[in-house]
């Protein structure tokens, strides 16, 4: 757990940088410097790269996270896992990026009419794919040594910087949008070299693939994981994207673009999950390998907490403060006002029921998750055509919410029947009243003139009516924790002054 705690701690501070930075970028400059149909184009070069890259996988990043603690060896330079690694994914490189090149056709047909612009750009999206990729290679490796930060630096900080740095530049006219866009894939890519930099320098990366370890039954295990690893993250990474995909591809690129900024917003709810997750999906590994359920069910339990008094305040945070969003963004936008909402509580699922994906997958029943996210993806992609067409965007959303409730649902179900673990108690039924009696205390609050000063106001005080009761009654034991060591440094500080 102490692994989990300072990396999350320290990854979530990184993470939130990265936030802060994005709603610069994608909550105040997006709207304000291009058009919705830019808007729209820039994050779908973004899905379509990701979601091929994610395929070209073929499942290796799985596999390394759960069969790593085998190959782990410094001496033996680890058999030369990341090697091994990086041959299985050239191969899924050249079918991924083929697929892609033979699907041109299709998206010249289909898409003249709603989204001409992202057949201009067509062939950007095949760098992102390559070095998308290679990133989750080498960041997946550097996790499972124990070191989740630097992807997530490089990552969530560094890309961002970029990024802002080419907006705020063709903001002032420094070059026009094409080369915008180049320059915002170079952006994209930076962190894979300076993770492939950092390797080298870390004397980790050793790719001559030993293949001693790899017995008839290792073999076997190493094909077994790749394959459900591949159907889970693929599906996985088609939830995350399909929603943004399928309204390009029925109402436009413009539409996409509003869904884009709108859906940023309640997305910001799942940051330190996504940290989390990264963390204990390594931890939760090697505890499988000693089948030590009793420290699994410790961090299942710690994480919802955790993560709930994470989420309930961001969620009551952002929809208390959603007419102030849109005075930001501007009304370009509103129409994906209830986008925020739905998808706020969708991610909502998934903060309170922590970690459970990563615990299924690290389990022998890793199977069973490849299962849960197909369905997930047959549900999402079966709303979204039912309620895309009556609701719109806000349709999209909506499918997100209703998928996303079943599928958290089958998860718990399941660890419930498998294992016996039940995380709740009564600490996390005061957690929901805490959160009702915020977002009522919210409510109250009179409207100021200047939204700036209405946000500051409102937040701070849901910000202590919120969190007052929350430590008094120890929710969570680590957030508790975290704020006695920031009174204690605070007040360390103030003597030594």
């Amino acid at each position: 757990m102490g692994i989990i705690q300072k990396q999350s701690i320290s990854g979530t501070i990184y993470s939130y940088i990265g936030v802060i930075l994005g709603f610069v970028t994608i909550g105040l400059l997006f709207p304000r410097i291009f058009s919705t149909e830019e808007v729209g184009l820039l994050r779908l070069l973004v899905s379509y790269s990701v979601l091929f890259a994610q395929f070209a996988s073929l499942g290796v990043n799985t596999a390394t996270v759960k069969l790593f603690p085998y190959f782990r060896n410094k001496e033996k330079k680890h058999y030369g896992f990341l090697g091994i690694a990086l041959i299985v994914v050239f191969v899924g490189l050249i079918i991924a990026v083929s697929g892609y090149l033979l699907l041109r056709p299709y998206f010249i047909e289909h898409g003249q009419e709603k989204s001409e612009l992202f057949i201009s750009y067509f062939y950007y999206v095949i760098p992102l794919i390559i070095f998308t990729l290679l990133f989750n290679v080498f960041d997946t490796y550097y996790r499972v040594l124990y070191n989740a930060v630097k992807g997530i630096v490089y990552k969530e900080v560094i890309q961002r910087l970029l990024i802002l740095a080419v907006i705020i530049a063709y903001f002032f006219n420094l070059f026009d949008f094409q080369l915008t866009v180049i320059l915002y894939v170079i952006a994209f890519v930076t962190p894979t070299f300076l993770l492939f930099i950092s390797l080298l320098r870390s004397g980790q990366f050793f790719i001559k693939p030993d293949f001693t370890l790899f017995d008839s039954k290792l073999k076997k295990q190493f094909l077994d994981v790749s394959f459900y690893g591949l159907i889970a993250t693929f599906s996985g990474v088609l939830v995350l994207n399909i929603d943004v995909i399928m309204v390009d591809r029925m109402l436009g690129l413009s539409a996409a673009g509003i869904y884009t900024v709108c859906f940023f917003f309640g997305t910001l709810i799942l940051v330190p999950l996504r940290t989390m997750g990264k963390i204990g999906s390594v931890v939760i590994a090697d505890a499988w390998k000693v089948n030590d359920l009793g420290i699994i069910q410790k961090i299942y339990k710690k994480s919802i907490l955790s993560l709930s008094v994470i989420g309930f305040l961001l969620f009551i945070g952002i929809w208390a403060n959603v007419d102030n969003i849109f005075l930001i963004i501007g009304n370009d936008y509103l129409p994906g006002k209830y986008v925020i909402l739905f998808i706020g509580i969708a991610n909502l699922f998934d903060v309170s029921l922590g970690i459970n994906a990563q615990i299924i997958l690290n389990s022998k029943y890793y199977r069973y998750l490849s299962y849960f996210l197909f369905i997930f993806a047959f549900l999402l992609i079966v709303t979204n055509l039912l309620l895309i067409p009556v609701l719109g965007i806000v349709g999209a959303a909506l499918a997100s919410l209703i998928s996303k409730l079943i599928y958290n649902f089958i998860k718990f179900f399941f660890l419930y029947k498998k294992f016996g673990f039940q995380p709740y108690d009564c600490k996390y039924i005061l957690l929901i009243v805490i959160l009702l009696i915020a977002y009522a205390v919210s409510l109250l609050i009179p409207i100021f003139s200047n939204y700036i000063i209405d946000i500051i106001i409102r937040s701070a005080i849901i910000f202590i009516v919120f969190l007052i009761p929350v430590y008094a009654f120890k929710i969570s034991e680590d957030i508790n924790n975290k704020i006695n060591e920031t009174i204690s440094l605070l007040l360390n500080r103030t003597k030594s002054d």
